[in-house]
């Protein structure tokens, strides 16, 4: 079989109505909308989010919290995310990217404690846990603010 001998099986592709032809088409006229009304009209019919007129559901419900300007948003890891680099790694946001563990080089990187750490690492991060800080300076390793 080759690409030009390629054909939609019977039945699968329908022709589109055409409407608004005269009266000998069966759809002429009204062209099957109906007589008049909203529904009649071009570009009529409601949205999917109208109710009816009554109060929609985004108006009734009332606003709660805020959105903190100052957050700043961390590219989190686990202390057990560590464990595939060698002993005596110097890990950076830079070394982790390139391992696939966090999207971008430039976020800030925070290391959260879930997990066991068996090997002495040099972590520079921009923020720790206090229970990953304990476990990288129980296996050995040392930690690295970064300031920016």
């Amino acid at each position: 079989m080759k690409l030009h001998e390629l054909k939609a099986p019977a039945g699968s592709r329908k022709r589109r109505k055409v409407v608004g032809r005269g009266p000998g088409s069966g759809h002429g006229q009204t062209s099957g909308r109906g007589e008049k009304g909203q529904k009649a009209r071009s570009g009529g019919g409601s949205q999917p989010w109208f109710e009816g007129g009554q109060l929609p559901l985004h108006r009734r419900v009332p606003k709660r919290g805020f959105t903190n300007i100052f957050r700043k948003e961390y590219a989190i890891l686990n202390v057990k995310d560590l464990e595939r680099f060698e002993a005596g790694t110097t890990v950076s946001p830079a070394t982790l990217s390139e391992a696939g563990l966090v999207r971008t080089a430039t976020a800030p990187v925070k290391i959260l404690g879930e997990g066991t750490l068996s090997k002495a690492l040099v972590v520079s991060a921009h923020a720790f846990s206090e229970g990953a800080a304990a476990k990288i300076r129980a296996a050995g390793g040392t930690l690295e603010v970064i300031t920016s």
